[in-house]
């Protein structure tokens, strides 16, 4: 993906859509804030096309929310491996709110698959809107405002 094409965008959301937009890169995500390191795992976890998650895996190393490293087990050739950057693990956020989104409006009979909790105290955690003083803020009472820039 030409860089230029991002940056063409005005709007953030735009610009983020552009590189994160797409389902498979958002199952890739998920999977690597899994713990899933390896191009073999991510594929038979995903069952995506090799083309493809070539593909996904480019743009996400192109804009440094992942990272392309190697290993090689014994007696193996030497394969990719890829991991979340600083800015790929603040994406957590977001896989949550559509995890928290779907298992909400779109529920399975038997109920969510995985539920997120905070590692320190082991309490039930949800994405939301925090004001500058660490208040929760429901999202209709946020307001988008043009900045003007």
């Amino acid at each position: 993906m030409a860089r230029k094409q991002v940056e063409d965008w005005q709007c953030s959301v735009g610009r983020s859509a552009t590189i994160l937009g797409d389902r498979w890169t958002l199952l890739i995500l998920r999977e690597a804030l899994l713990g899933t390191t390896r191009f073999a795992d991510f594929q038979a976890n995903l069952g995506i096309a090799p083309d493809v998650l070539t593909d996904r895996l480019s743009t996400l190393v192109e804009y440094d929310v992942m990272t392309r490293d190697t290993y090689q087990e014994p007696g193996q050739r030497v394969r990719p491996a890829y991991h979340l950057t600083p800015a790929g693990r603040e994406l957590h956020v977001i896989v949550g709110a559509y995890q928290q989104w779907g298992d909400k409006h779109l529920p399975r009979p038997e109920g969510p698959t995985m539920t997120r909790r905070a590692m320190r105290t082991d309490r039930p955690v949800h994405v939301a809107f925090i004001d500058d003083l660490g208040y929760e803020v429901p999202a209709d009472d946020v307001a988008s405002i043009p900045t003007g820039n």
